[in-house]
C-alpha cells in the first residue's frame, strides 16, 4: 500500500511537471507584433488571421506611432516584430540594437512628400528658412527633409525642424500651428487638402538617396522561431503578389482596402490612391542586390552617416550588413 501511494504521488509529480513544461512551450508560441500607419497590402494577413492559423502563434497586433517608439520596445524585450522606416532601423543598428531586416515593407518611392500649407509662401525647399516645419524625428521623412535641404543649400539652423509625430502633426496642421510637414499617409492625404506638395520622397530617391520600410526581429528570437519567420514572409508576399496582381480588388469599397484602413486607422476613401504611391517587392526582388541582398545595407550605411551628422547617434559602424538578412526570404523561395 505505502509502495503504491508513493508511485501514485511520483506519477502525479510526473504529470503536474509534463503539464507546466508544456504550459511553458504554448507560451514560447506567442509574439508581439509592432505595427505602424502605413498603408501595405498585409494589413489583410492582420485581418483574416490566417498567419495564426498556420502557425499556431498567438500575435499581439500593437500600433504604434513611430518608428523611435518602435525601436524602443524592442530593445526593452516588450516587441519581437516591428515595423520601423530605414532611418530607425539604422539608429537601432547603430546602437547595436541586436536586430535583423528580413523584409522590406515598401519602397517608399512617392509616398511621403514635403508639403506646404497654401499662403506659406512656400513654393520650393529653399524657401523653408524661417519656417516651421514638422517631421517624426529619426524617421525616413527626418531624414530626406535634412538631406534635402543640405542639397539646396539650406542652412538647417534657419529652419525650425519640430519632432512631431504623425497624428501630432495632424493636429498642429488643422490649428495652423505649422508651414511645412514632410510625412506619409494617411496624414499626408490630409495636409494635401489645403497643401502643395514640394518635394517626394521618389524625387530625392533619385538624387541618391532612396528610403524604404522595413519590418525588424530581434535576431534571437527568430533564429528560435525560424518556421515561424518564414510562415511570416510567405504571407507578407502572397499579399503584396494579390495587390500587384489583382488590382480589381483593391478598389474603393473592397473587403481589402476597408482591412487597410482598420488597421492604419486611415480614411477609407483615400487608401486606393495612396497605397498606389509605393512599390512592394516581390519575393525574388527581396533577395535580390537592390534590396536584402546588399542595397539595404548600403541605404542603412548612408542613412547612418546623416544620423550621426544630425547628432542622433555616436558611432557609425563600418558595415550594416550584419543587421540585413535574406534568410527567411530565401526559405520561403524554397532555397
Amino acid at each position: 500500500m505505502i509502495e503504491s501511494k508513493h508511485r501514485r504521488l511520483v506519477l502525479s509529480a510526473l504529470a503536474v511537471a509534463a503539464l507546466a513544461c508544456g504550459t511553458a512551450r504554448a507560451q514560447t508560441k506567442e509574439v508581439t507584433f509592432a505595427h505602424q500607419d502605413m498603408l501595405d497590402p498585409y494589413r489583410t494577413v492582420m485581418e483574416s488571421g490566417e498567419l495564426e492559423k498556420a502557425t499556431g502563434y498567438k500575435i499581439n497586433w500593437r500600433m504604434f506611432g513611430g518608428g523611435g517608439d518602435v525601436i524602443r520596445a524592442m530593445a526593452s524585450g516588450d516587441v519581437q516584430i516591428g515595423e520601423v522606416g530605414s532611418a530607425g532601423i539604422a539608429a537601432a543598428a547603430s546602437q547595436g540594437q541586436d536586430i535583423k531586416l528580413f523584409w522590406i515593407l515598401d519602397d517608399i518611392a512617392s509616398a511621403e512628400a514635403l508639403v506646404a500649407r497654401n499662403g506659406s509662401g512656400i513654393k520650393s525647399v529653399k524657401d523653408l528658412a524661417g519656417k516651421k516645419v514638422a517631421t517624426p524625428f529619426v524617421s525616413t521623412s527626418h531624414y530626406q527633409l535634412m538631406v534635402d535641404m543640405r542639397l539646396e543649400g539650406v542652412d538647417p539652423k534657419s529652419v525650425e525642424v519640430m519632432n512631431l509625430r504623425p497624428p501630432e502633426i495632424a493636429a498642429a496642421w488643422g490649428r495652423g500651428d505649422i508651414d511645412a510637414a514632410f510625412v506619409w499617409d494617411p496624414v499626408l492625404t490630409k495636409v494635401k487638402a489645403d497643401g502643395k506638395v514640394i518635394v517626394t520622397s521618389g524625387d530625392i530617391g533619385k538624387k541618391g538617396f532612396p528610403t524604404f520600410d522595413g519590418i525588424v526581429v530581434n535576431a534571437k528570437w527568430a533564429a528560435d522561431n525560424e518556421a515561424f519567420m518564414v510562415a511570416l514572409v510567405k504571407a507578407l508576399a502572397k499579399a503584396d503578389a494579390d495587390y500587384r496582381e489583382h488590382p480589381d480588388k483593391w478598389g474603393a469599397g473592397s473587403a481589402n482596402v476597408k482591412a487597410v484602413a482598420k488597421w492604419t486607422k486611415a480614411d477609407e476613401g483615400g487608401v486606393p490612391a495612396a497605397m498606389s504611391l509605393y512599390r512592394f517587392p516581390s519575393l525574388q526582388e527581396q533577395a535580390s542586390a537592390t534590396w536584402l541582398g546588399g542595397g539595404a545595407a548600403k541605404a542603412l550605411l548612408d542613412t547612418a552617416n546623416f544620423l550621426k551628422e544630425q547628432g542622433r547617434v555616436q558611432d557609425v559602424k563600418s558595415s550594416y550588413a550584419q543587421y540585413v538578412t535574406s534568410t527567411y526570404v530565401q526559405k520561403a523561395l524554397g532555397k
